[in-house]
């Protein structure tokens, strides 16, 4: 008897413990989600969670769907916008790229014809032997190649950001169109449901 008493004493408390634990968990996820800061899927998650249950849906606070329609058009504006400075810095980039091929360009050909001269030549004024020269341009050109090779990383880096960002903005968008028609979908069942009701009250009376 004693022992039957002891093993209902420790399953009950056991049971205690783990709801009690239960809660807590529960309380502490409702605390880290927001309507107000945190990502658009907490904030979903938000109007979600405490939304008021009706039957197999949720009744949601119109003020709410507002905050968050808001939130998400701005979340959709600031994308647009990093999209829009991406893009304005790949196209500067691409005319640098293309300025720096012209230059290159201007100095293989200048080069070529320099071989084809004397050995001694004027190069602003100042007159050095061919090899000398030969050295100098070529410095010049390899300055040149690394700078364009820079650029064309910079240039593939900034493309990969915008394509990055373009999926990013699509997404966005396809989530919020699925949530806005999911919450218009429950907002006219809840509608139409609670038109039933009234009629039947009606009736009945």
């Amino acid at each position: 008897m004693y022992s039957l008493k002891t093993l209902t004493f420790t399953l009950v408390s056991c049971l205690i413990f783990v709801v009690v634990n239960a809660q807590e968990a529960a309380n502490d996820q409702d605390d880290t989600l927001s309507l107000t800061e945190g990502s658009i899927d907490n904030q979903f998650e938000y109007v979600i969670q405490k939304s008021n249950d009706y039957q197999d849906y949720k009744v949601v606070k119109k003020t709410w769907l507002y905050t968050l329609k808001s939130h998400t058009i701005d979340s959709l504006k600031a994308i647009q916008k990093n999209l829009l400075d991406t893009q304005a810095i790949v196209n500067n980039q691409a005319t640098e790229i293309t300025s720096l091929k012209s230059n290159l360009s201007e100095t293989k050909s200048t080069l070529t014809d320099t071989n084809e001269e004397k050995d001694n030549m004027a190069l602003f004024g100042l007159q050095m032997s061919k090899s000398n020269y030969n050295v100098l341009m070529w410095s010049i050109i390899g300055a040149l190649f690394a700078l364009l090779l820079f650029f064309i990383y910079k240039f593939r880096n900034s493309n990969s950001v915008t394509k990055l960002a373009k999926v990013t903005l699509v997404e966005t968008e396809e989530e919020f169109e699925e949530h806005r028609r999911t919450a218009l979908e429950r907002e006219q069942k809840v509608r139409r449901q609670l038109q039933d009701e009234i009629n039947k009250q009606k009736t009945t009376k």
